[in-house]
């Protein structure tokens, strides 16, 4: 099994910025794909972010503000949140699978999520 723990949402302004941290522990493969999703109050969850190596893919509403990376030496997965929107605002959970994907079926482990709440 993998275990994955969310870290470092909060509350920023408009225009702000804060960094997700994913940590993954158990038994762990560099192969693994991680993605990030996130769900607002009486939205769908939908697809943020995924990396498996050095192969990214980002929805288009976060392009050119965020950045997923990965410290393979940590198991951690960070997600760089600039220029945050209030919606933005929302829970975002990490997920690890086998390949790179968009859809949440395709992976297999998920952590708990962490709130990031952004004020206009």
């Amino acid at each position: 099994q993998v275990q994955l723990v969310e870290s470092g949402g909060g509350l920023v302004q408009a225009g702000g910025s804060l960094r997700l941290s994913c940590a993954a522990s158990g038994r762990t493969a560099s192969t693994y794909a991680t993605g990030w999703f996130r769900q607002a109050p009486g939205k769908e969850r939908e697809f943020v972010a995924a990396i498996r190596w050095w192969s990214t893919y980002y929805a288009d509403s976060v392009k050119g503000r965020f950045t997923i990376s990965r410290d393979n030496a940590k198991n951690t997965v960070y997600l760089q949140m600039n220029s945050l929107k209030p919606e933005d605002t929302a829970v975002y959970y990490c997920a690890a699978g086998f390949r790179l994907a968009t859809t949440d079926n395709e992976y297999n482990y998920w952590g708990q999520g962490t709130q990031v709440t952004v004020s206009s």
